[in-house]
């Protein structure tokens, strides 16, 4: 796995960030329907994203 795969996953994670604040902002805004996992489900995939950017950073700094 090169550059090209962390960068994928810079960009995925940045992405799902974008979708959270977008879903943070609808449910600021009274929008009481976004209230429906979404926020988690953003969470844990950053979070999951997150964590196999810091494992392959790890590898190649060995």
């Amino acid at each position: 796995m090169g550059n090209r795969y962390l960068d994928r996953l810079y960009a995925k994670r940045a992405e799902l960030e974008a979708k959270l604040e977008l879903h943070n902002a609808r449910y600021c805004f009274g929008n009481e329907e976004v209230d429906d996992g979404t926020e988690a489900d953003l969470r844990q995939r950053i979070a999951d994203v997150s964590k196999e950017i810091a494992d392959l950073e790890r590898e190649r700094s060995i």
